[in-house]
């Protein structure tokens, strides 16, 4: 065992007897080793692969592109533009959700949230 490793475990049997370790979130639960809980399964080796050779998955990488797109809205000042950015921004989060299967959670975005109420409101 090298100079560090042995160091650490020592350490961590020290803070094992000091008791700092009880009491922690999720003690006595079992461990998820899965990569990734929310992928289905057959889906899964693939962006394990993916994700190791550096590529993100589709749904990460547009989500990716909202948020970039969401925080471009907020920057700009002329309305035509601002317009068009939001057209932009719908239509990926409407690939996003049919991607995902399931709504994007709007609780997250109040103030799309507080639009997308006002339109159902009319």
């Amino acid at each position: 065992m090298d100079l560090i490793a042995a160091i650490a475990e020592r350490r961590i049997l020290e803070a094992m007897e000091r008791g700092e370790f009880d009491g922690l979130p999720g003690k006595g639960k079992p461990l998820d080793l899965s990569d990734e809980p929310s992928v289905p399964d057959e889906l899964r080796l693939a962006y394990k692969v993916m994700r190791n050779a550096g590529y993100l998955p589709p749904e990460l990488e547009l989500h990716k592109e909202i948020v970039r797109v969401k925080d471009l809205v907020g920057a700009i000042e002329n309305e035509g533009e601002r317009r068009d950015r939001i057209k932009e921004l719908n239509g990926k989060l409407l690939r996003f959700n049919i991607m995902r299967k399931r709504p994007v959670n709007l609780e997250g975005m109040p103030s799309w949230r507080d639009r997308v109420m006002e339109k159902l409101a009319r």
